[in-house]
């Protein structure tokens, strides 16, 4: 046995060069060295998924059908390049990258390649045709931009006319942002339609240069790269092969030290992808981009902005990035279909807007008094604490639970909406705060076996009524908390429909350690694969993953409709069950049903929570019309419509870190920052319910109390 296992190792490993193999400067030997990588890197890859990944999926035809779908996808995700016989030739492949893994014979991404060079040298040329031929901008007509509705072209003349309506659109949104530049400069009399068209044409046309540039630099290791991304993706969303590039990227946001705008970023079917606001980043105190944002382009203070669909994330990245108290100008479709430009200053991370922060909400009720704690993230410093000098969101969270209960409140707001997660230590001892010690989540690893992860203090730093705010982008940490709370009977949860669902957790593995056999050193770096190896259960024995957290009491959501979470992610993990922990309730548990009858009776009465329910009605039916206008006129009007629909949108977030400008804060001293947060917090109609559900469950507990106090009195003799 142990022969026949050392054989099929070692197989892959013939078709490589021995160590003695020399390599001269030709690019018929780059090719041939970048093949052989590509041949380890298939080997390494297969073993690291197979032994690694939680989910044990075999290497089969289904697997290979998954990775086909999404290597097509990553690099034609528009179909604007490949034609249909193309794709009947790539799909040849579709049933053979479980082969090819097992074999290390890569050839899919060797025919793409070839295949898409000459598509993007072919359509460099049409493209600049149709620049120079102009466009008719009062035919009506209209362009469809959700690729999934529309086929790959047939033919050449198919494909030309996609771009025609697709450049068209261009220059109609470069020809609007122009008129608006105009008016607000007051050159009306001077810039007519017809030069300020000449100029969107000129812009576009840089803008496409720039574009072709990038795609014409893509090699044959790209898409090497893509291809195992696309087979560690279908394993699921969260596992991915990181190229050497990529990595160091990835070492970088892991330690935070890069100036830019703080925001996490992916890659998901040729567009840039908000995944994560950073607390305390410039795009976090600028206000405006948010997680699900779709980056369109990018452009450098006043200078034209650069297209980035279809370009590669490193290579957005590039543009995104830049040194403190630079301007970045960020061209955004928004989830609703809406296009903003955000201008973000570059700025370090402010270390204050990432800890804990609280307050006593100044409510006109003046006989009772309500705190409101937000934890933006579950923070620690490992390295500190290793000095005992550490800064964590636990403690943190414990000072200002002193600080409110020194004030004297009645009820608390605990606020994990927007927070991503973190330290898992931290999750299980902020939970330890609000009950006497227990299980607070479980963790699966991929041999089955179950942690069950505790708090062993039965103190308690704060035991009065307590509601929990969550939406869809409360994800990992922050839904073991709001979990917990929930099982525990201790919280009411309340928010979005659920919350993101992310149940899993990530190894980043370094595959230079991996390399089987000194003589393959000349290969390095080969990057790392980030693979998906444990899975959380909150203690009821329910998965976090795929669903997430339920709230009790749902409010109206702006982006109810936006499909945002773990359920609508290609081949995320499935939701299960393990057995339930060993755990017992709070005593005093609110009345959840009582308080959801009090609060939907309330909210069908609030102006501003019933304006955000029609808001919500309205993206959705901006979501289902895909299709744009490409009549100058027609675009002109929903435009319009839609800044008007935008200034007058209905509060739905988070209190902001500073004032409408961004800038009048500046000067303000630290306590009357803190106090203009309180105040901004205090009128977020998100908290305002919160409040009112606690002042329910206090009127509650209280009546409860006098009848039960009234039912001794009348047995007593």
């Amino acid at each position: 046995m142990t022969r026949k296992l050392l054989l099929v190792l070692l197989l892959p490993l013939l078709l490589l060069p021995t160590a003695g193999t020399a390599f001269v400067g030709s690019e018929a030997d780059s090719e041939s060295f970048d093949l052989n990588r590509a041949r380890l890197l298939s080997f390494v890859i297969r073993q690291q998924l197979v032994s690694h990944h939680y989910s044990h999926k075999p290497l089969d035809d289904q697997l290979s059908k998954d990775a086909f779908t999404l290597f097509l996808k990553q690099i034609d995700s528009q179909k604007r390049f490949l034609l249909q016989e193309d794709v009947r030739r790539l799909e040849k492949f579709e049933t053979r990258i479980d082969d090819e893994l097992a074999s290390s014979q890569v050839r899919l991404p060797q025919v793409a390649a070839k295949t898409m060079e000459q598509r993007v040298t072919d359509v460099r040329e049409m493209v600049f045709s149709l620049l120079d031929d102009g466009f008719d901008l009062r035919r009506e007509e209209r362009l469809e931009t959700d690729p999934d509705k529309i086929k790959y072209c047939e033919t050449p003349a198919e494909l030309r006319d996609r771009w025609r309506k697709i450049l068209k659109l261009q220059v109609i949104n470069r020809l609007i942002a122009l008129e608006e530049n105009a008016a607000s400069e007051d050159e009306e009399a001077t810039r007519d339609e017809k030069a300020l068209l000449a100029e969107a044409l000129d812009k576009v046309r840089n803008n496409q240069e720039h574009l072709f540039n990038q795609l014409q630099e893509n090699r044959r290791q790209d898409y090497f790269d893509v291809y195992f991304n696309a087979v560690a993706s279908a394993f699921d969303p969260h596992s991915s092969y990181l190229p050497p590039m990529t990595k160091e990227d990835f070492d970088i946001s892991m330690r935070g030290s890069l100036e830019g705008i703080g925001a996490t970023l992916r890659e998901e079917e040729g567009f840039i992808k908000v995944v994560r606001i950073i607390p305390g980043s410039a795009a976090y105190r600028q206000g405006q981009l948010e997680a699900e944002d779709t980056i369109l382009a990018v452009g450098e203070g006043k200078d034209d902005a650069v297209d980035v669909v279809d370009m590669r994330l490193r290579d957005a990245v590039r543009l995104i990035r830049g040194k403190k108290g630079t301007e970045v100008r960020l061209h955004v479709r928004k989830p609703d279909g809406q296009r903003v430009v955000i201008p973000i200053v570059r700025d370090v991370v402010q270390i204050e807007e990432t800890f804990v922060k609280s307050a006593v909400l100044p409510l006109p009720d003046k006989e009772r008094s309500y705190g409101y704690i937000r934890i933006p993230s579950f923070y620690r410093d490992f390295e500190g604490g290793m000095n005992g000098g550490g800064r964590n969101s636990t403690d943190d969270t414990r000072k200002e639970l002193e600080r409110l209960g020194e004030a004297g409140i009645e009820g608390l707001v605990l606020d994990l909406r927007n927070n991503g997660g973190g330290a898992l230590a931290d999750a299980v001892s902020v939970a330890g705060l609000f009950i006497e010690g227990g299980p607070v989540v479980q963790v699966k690893n991929a041999d089955g076996k179950i942690e069950t992860l505790a708090d062993k203090d039965e103190s308690v730093a704060y035991d009065g009524p307590l509601v929990v705010l969550v939406n869809k982008f409360s994800a990992s940490a922050s839904e073991i908390l709001a979990g917990a709370l929930q099982d525990y009977d201790r919280a009411v949860i309340i928010g979005s429909e659920h919350t993101h669902g992310k149940g899993t957790v990530q190894a980043v593995i370094d595959l230079d350690r991996s390399l089987p056999f000194p003589n393959m050193d000349k290969y390095r770096p080969l990057g790392a694969m980030k693979v998906t190896i444990q899975k959380f259960y909150r203690i009821s024995g329910d998965s976090t993953q795929y669903r997430g957290v339920v709230p009790d009491i749902v409010l109206p959501d702006r982006l109810r409709h936006v499909e945002s979470g773990e359920q609508y992610l290609e081949h995320s993990l499935p939701w299960d069950q393990v057995p339930s922990a060993d755990f017992s309730t709070w005593p005093a548990s609110p009345p959840v049903q009582k308080l959801e009858e009090r609060s939907l009776a309330r909210v069908a009465e609030n102006e501003k929570l019933t304006e955000i329910a029609r808001e919500a009605e309205r993206v959705r039916e901006r979501m289902a019309d895909t299709t744009y206008p490409l009549h100058i006129d027609q675009a002109r009007e929903r435009h319009q419509q839609m800044q008007n629909e935008r200034e007058n949108r209905p509060f739905h977030g988070m209190a902001p870190v500073h004032d409408e400008e961004g800038t009048g804060d500046r000067d303000l001293s630290e306590e009357e920052r803190k106090a203009l947060w309180a105040e901004n917090t205090a009128e977020d109609p998100y908290v305002i319910e919160a409040v009112s559900i606690l002042q329910d469950f206090r009127r509650l507990k209280d009546l409860t109390g006098d009848l039960a106090e009234k039912a001794t009195t009348a047995a007593t003799p």
